[in-house]
């Protein structure tokens, strides 16, 4: 075999071995904006602008009924977490997920009534008072109000 043809063949070789990783790159680009675009479906309404009023829809009064609670990492006032106000069930409670303490995403536990942070143990009340550190600034909160379907949150 002269040096003509085996180089041929190297480059043949060479295509032939690149193309599945080509391939399979392209693919999982794909799935994952898949996953992420069913993930901010489900778990995430789409952020909208804030009105005249300078509410901003964050999820629907059905996703709250079911869920018992509406994370909604990118809305236009920022991340929010709304759930029902345990003392009264026709006025909401809305807070800024992100824990003072090192920036982990606490989580509503309805029994016993409380934000708590997943990394740290902080937990905080309803109206975003620490109540156990170590964080020891208090949760943003939010005025949240329903409209017809939707859940809406102002910041101001």
């Amino acid at each position: 075999m002269d040096r003509r043809s085996f180089l041929g063949w190297v480059g043949v070789g060479w295509v032939a071995s690149s193309l599945p990783v080509a391939l399979a790159a392209c693919s999982s680009n794909n799935t994952d904006t898949q996953a992420q675009t069913n993930n901010t479906a489900t778990d995430t309404p789409v952020a909208s602008s804030p009105r005249s009023d300078r509410f901003v829809v964050v999820g629907t009064v059905a996703d709250l009924t079911q869920k018992g609670q509406i994370l909604n990492k990118q809305s236009g006032v920022g991340p929010v977490l709304v759930v029902r106000n345990p003392a009264a069930a026709n006025q909401l409670v809305a807070v800024n997920p992100t824990c003072t303490h090192l920036r982990c995403t606490v989580d509503w536990k309805s029994q016993p009534r409380e934000f708590v942070c997943p990394c740290h143990g902080s937990k905080f009340a309803t109206n975003g008072t620490v109540v156990t550190g170590p964080a020891d600034k208090p949760l943003k909160t939010y005025q949240a109000k329903i409209e017809g379907n939707s859940v809406l949150v102002s910041s101001s």
